[in-house]
């Protein structure tokens, strides 16, 4: 991949990859992972780089406010509530529509 296709977030395919930042509870420390599919029920994130990647899914909350998952032990907060993130859906693909009635 040349170089400035790394810098501007972009992969092979020319397309940008959407990444979120996410909070270690443990540590407070943030990270920017990216995002390997995201619904409002569930998010799935990348973290790490190449062969050291690994896939975790975040799951909201009892109250809907944040998203939370399991890397290692260590656990993982998104802070966006179900809302922001089903906005956040609709606004990057305004085709997708909800379920259609039969």
């Amino acid at each position: 991949m040349p170089r400035r296709m790394a810098r501007e977030g972009l992969n092979i395919a020319g397309m940008t990859d959407e990444k979120i930042r996410i909070r270690v509870t443990e540590s407070g420390q943030t990270l920017d992972v990216v995002v390997f599919s995201k619904r409002a029920d569930c998010i799935e994130v990348v973290l790490g780089e190449g062969v050291h990647n690994m896939k975790c899914t975040l799951t909201p909350t009892r109250n809907g406010m944040a998203y939370v998952g399991n890397m290692k032990g260590r656990e993982l907060v998104y802070e966006r509530s179900r809302e922001q993130v089903q906005a956040d859906i609709d606004r990057l693909n305004p085709n997708v529509r909800g379920p259609r009635r039969r």
